[in-house]
């Protein structure tokens, strides 16, 4: 079943697609800036035309940032993100290109009564319908079944592995 969010409770095999989003040169520029990561491959256009892409494309890092924007994590129902995994760059994301994001829970292993370790299968696609990125990710996911919280905490003791929020 294909879907552009998540349901409140996720069963493997569940899919999900999110919109697109265009890459832009201001998007490189303020990724360089905030990361310090000013390879010429990414913001030295002349240096970029004889490189292997032949011009300058988008940080791999950066399209997976964008890809954490795009999927419909539902604040909630994610308590927090706990793994990025098996990220694969595939091809280049060029200025200009508009990539979105197609998704399948693998899996749902759960922790306690209130909570699940959620993995989800991604793979960034761009406008000619290619995989330019894949990743698993993993999230800490309140199940249906969480006893409601005035303020919005997990008042139950902290999951192994999981920063508190």
């Amino acid at each position: 079943m294909s879907m552009t969010s998540l349901p409140a409770d996720v069963s493997a095999g569940d899919r999900f697609a999110t919109p697109g989003r265009t890459v832009t040169e201001s998007d490189v520029v303020g990724f360089s800036q905030l990361t310090g990561d000013w390879h010429p491959q990414h913001c030295d256009a002349v240096w970029a035309a004889s490189s292997a892409f032949g011009e300058r494309i988008a940080h791999g890092m950066l399209v997976l940032s964008f890809s954490v924007g795009l999927v419909p994590l539902d604040p909630d129902r994610v308590v927090a993100l706990r793994r990025v995994r098996d990220a694969t760059f595939k091809r280049p994301v060029r200025l200009g290109d508009t990539i979105h994001v197609e998704g399948r829970v693998d899996e749902v292993k759960p922790v306690d009564d209130s909570t699940a370790i959620v993995s989800l299968a991604w793979s960034v696609i761009n406008q000619d319908g290619k995989t330019v990125t894949r990743a698993v990710v993993e999230v800490v996911w309140r199940t249906s079944h969480a006893p409601a919280s005035g303020n919005g905490a997990i008042a139950e003791e902290p999951i192994a592995g999981v920063l508190p929020l």
